[in-house]
């Protein structure tokens, strides 16, 4: 197949100024090349595309041998200004030189203008023609971006040359979408482009062209045509955000990176047409440069370490991208991005004033008594710019206390503990302040040092009550002090003159009144004996309230604390009365207790008279109590037993012990009922023991009631009105029927109770009860050895067979 060129159509004229509609035929490399072109080029428009690297590998130089032509790095051709080409045909030269390897080539370029050519026609009466082999091929060509010039593309068919041959194509851009984009004389081959077209939309149109006899007869397969469309750059980059803001801390060392700008470019990517560029147009303010950008990246970095947040919070940067790698003729935007400082603590707080003065009442407390303001150039409301502040020398005894006012940032002194003029006149305070932040050592400053001030404090006198101070003293006394001792009392002062004149004394609490005070001069006279040992004495002190009153009515209240000094004033103590019992606990613990303090408590001495160690044994256990023992089984009675207690000095007491002995053995229900001291009968009056039966006498017999109705009586349980015969006698099915539940309830909570606490008010004693008791003698639960008189026992109401079973040695 040919490959021809036709003239431009009338009707495309008026767009030849869009663009060009180019053809490029390749060659071998470093071999001339030959390009289509239309006689009339305008300027700073692309002419055709080499591929220099299939010429040189590696290019260091560029040149053309024509000024009318200018070769960029991708082998772009581009006319430099208008051209109008005199003569079908122009060449020039491209040169190219490797500077490292020593090479240099040369690439040479024609430029054809468009013609035209007539087609030979097949006459009807030509032999029939058979479809030979395929003899036309694709041509290689493309289409400029955005171009409308009727510069048809030619086809032709080898049969041309001997038959008439009629033209036709199909594909994308003729009978699909985009309908109508091209179209083909039907008897010269030329393709013409109808309108332009949108790389960016349609990148590449494959069609199919055809060849054909005025009978329909094809005498050659149909042929592919791919024209693919060479950007044109008509898309200047823009940068990809609207409002770009980079913040960078200030003070920050030269070449921090702040931020990186990116555009878009949507012209096709890996060529000149998308290879951008990026500088600044413009700092504001201006002056001094401290940001640079690196062409290529955008990377954005400071050429300073002088930025001062506390200067300029805020730079502005005009910004340009341009394609085309930054050539002048390159599309190009421009955008503005903001750069906001991040403020550090580099600039230290200092007061408003170098000294301040004040003043205050003395006793005053809780007031504010100054405001101090401060400058600082960091930022407001931070950590870098808010106080705080410190009292450095003057505060010693905790009088004043400094705050800051958090919606000022003022220093706020205020006094916090009375003031007194007598003491001092005037306090003078010194005061720092910092911030909250630490200081940021920038590389341009030193750290500086605290910021201080003096604050005079001048103290107002005002006229006081008296004082009582210290509010608490202590005297000491010795125990036992009789009454109309006099003791010093509690002083007070008038803060005026420093001395209790004409100050007056009342008491207004001694708990057990032990004393009467002096109104002049608060010394105390005892009225009673000081007993360390009282309930009003609480760790040997005994607290009396004064209060001091002058003659202005004003007063004070202080205490004045007695201090006891121990004295060795009473003897040992004991309980009068103890039990042993011979089956159960055979001892009796003897624990005494010295009412006086440790110096003159235990260790204690036990000592038992001749007549009562005949009988009994007395062991000292720990210097604090005693053992008490019989000797041998004593008979059920009490004894009188004479004990002598020493505490360690030697102070004694004689005391005459009760001891109950007790013989009784019981069944498992009530066991251990010396424990319980509950118990069945005992002979109360003489002490006296005897086997004689006993008559219930009237009111003779009590127990114990649980129920909390006191001691019942037989008599008060049978009521008065059957006691009125006062027979002096009851029934024995009266004396039944007053124990039996009695007893019964009191082995049932023993029973019930580990700890026997319902057993402690179970002790009562009968009196004599006469002869003639149908029972006999209740000595049952003695130690009597025989059995002798128990048969009654046997023919007992079964309510009563309980306490007959206590009684029965088993």
């Amino acid at each position: 197949m040919a490959v021809a060129s036709a003239a431009p159509g009338s009707i495309f004229c008026k767009q030849l100024l869009f663009s060009l509609l180019v053809l490029i035929l390749f060659c071998d490399a470093c071999q001339k090349i030959s390009l289509q072109v239309p006689s009339h080029l305008q300027a700073e428009k692309l002419v055709g595309k080499v591929n220099l690297k299939e010429c040189l590998q590696s290019t260091s130089l560029i040149l053309s041998s024509d000024p009318d032509f200018r070769i960029l790095e991708d082998g772009s051709i581009y006319t430099t200004h208008d051209l109008v080409l005199s003569s079908e045909r122009k060449s020039f030269s491209i040169f190219l030189s490797d500077s490292q390897r020593q090479e240099e080539k040369e690439i040479k370029i024609v430029l054809e203008a468009r013609g035209k050519k007539r087609p030979k026609k097949r006459h009807t009466n030509d032999s029939v023609l058979k479809r030979s082999k395929r003899r036309w091929a694709p041509i290689p060509c493309s289409l400029m971006e955005n171009s409308l010039g009727p510069f048809p593309q030619h086809v032709q068919s080898d049969t041309a040359q001997n038959y008439t041959i009629f033209y036709s194509i199909s594909g994308p851009g003729v009978d699909k979408e985009p309908f109508n984009l091209f179209f083909i004389n039907r008897d010269t081959g030329d393709i013409f482009c109808t309108r332009s077209i949108d790389r960016e939309q349609y990148d590449q149109f494959p069609l199919y062209a055809y060849a054909t006899t005025a009978d329909g007869y094809a005498p050659e397969y149909p042929l592919p045509l791919l024209f693919k469309v060479e950007d044109d750059n008509d898309n200047a980059p823009y940068f990809e955000n609207k409002v770009t803001i980079f913040t960078v801390p200030e003070n920050c060392r030269s070449g921090t990176s702040v931020g990186k700008v990116s555009a878009i470019d949507l012209d096709e990517p890996d060529t000149l047409h998308t290879r951008l560029k990026y500088k600044i147009l413009q700092q504001i303010p201006d002056h001094p440069k401290h940001f640079s950008i690196h062409p290529d990246t955008g990377v954005i970095t400071t050429t300073s370490s002088l930025l001062d947040r506390e200067k300029c919070d805020t730079y502005q940067l005009i910004m340009e991208v341009r394609d085309m790698g930054g050539q002048h003729f390159g599309l190009f935007n421009t955008g503005t991005i903001t750069i906001s400082l991040e403020d550090e603590n580099d600039n230290a707080p200092y007061f408003t004033e170098t000294s301040y003065s004040t003043e205050v009442e003395e006793n005053r407390i809780d007031v504010e008594i100054l405001r101090m303001a401060i400058h600082d150039q960091d930022l407001p409301n931070t950590p870098h710019s808010k106080a705080v502040y410190m009292i450095l020398q003057g505060n010693e005894n905790g009088n004043f206390k400094i705050s800051t006012d958090p919606n000022t940032n003022e220093a706020v002194l205020c006094v916090v503990k009375p003031l007194n003029y007598e003491a001092h006149q005037q306090i003078v305070l010194k005061i720092g302040v910092v911030n909250e932040a630490q200081f940021a050592k920038a590389s341009n400053s030193q750290s500086p040092t605290m910021c201080t001030t003096t604050v005079t404090v001048k103290i107002k006198d005002h006229d006081e009550g008296p004082e009582c101070q210290p509010p608490v003293k202590v005297i000491q006394s010795k125990d036992g002090l009789p009454a109309g001792k006099e003791l010093l009392g509690y002083k007070a002062l008038d803060p005026e003159t420093r001395s209790g004149e004409g100050l007056r004394y009342k008491k207004i609490r001694d708990e057990d009144n032990w004393f009467e005070i002096n109104e002049h001069t608060g010394d105390l006279k005892t009225v009673k004996v000081l007993d360390r040992e009282s309930k009003f004495v609480k760790d040997n002190q005994y607290n009396v309230s004064v209060v001091a009153t002058d003659a202005g009515g004003r007063s004070c209240t202080g205490t004045l604390v007695v201090f006891l000094e121990d004295d060795n004033d009473h003897p040992p103590q004991i309980e009068k009365e103890v039990t042993i019992c011979q089956h159960a606990q055979d001892f009796a613990l003897l624990n005494p207790v010295d009412p006086d303090g440790p110096e003159n408590g235990p260790p204690f001495e036990f000592a038992l008279d001749n007549s009562a160690s005949r009988r009994f044994t007395l062991e000292t256990k720990d210097g604090k109590t005693a053992v008490l023992r019989a000797r041998q089984p004593l008979d059920f009675d009490y004894y009188n037993v004479p004990i002598e207690i020493k505490d360690r000095h030697g102070f004694a007491a004689k005391h005459m012990l009760s001891v109950r002995e007790a013989n009784i053995r019981l069944p498992t229900q009530i066991s251990n009922i010396c424990d319980t001291s509950m118990s069945v009968g005992t002979l109360g009056g003489q002490g006296v023991k005897t086997q004689q039966s006993f008559e219930m006498v009237k009111g003779g017999y009590t127990l114990d009631s649980s129920k909390g109705n006191g001691h019942q009586t037989l008599e008060s349980v049978k009521g008065a009105g059957q006691g009125g015969t006062d027979t002096g006698r009851y029934a024995y099915t009266d004396w039944h029927s007053f124990t039996q539940p009695r007893l019964g309830e009191k082995v049932y909570l023993c029973g019930q109770d580990e700890e026997h606490k319902h057993s402690e008010d179970n002790v009562r004693s009968y009196n004599y009860e006469g002869k003639g008791s149908m029972a006999g003698s209740v000595g049952c639960c003695s130690d009597r050895q025989e059995e002798e008189g128990l048969e009654f026992l046997d023919h007992l109401e079964p309510k009563f067979r309980t306490l007959a079973k206590t009684c029965v040695k088993k």
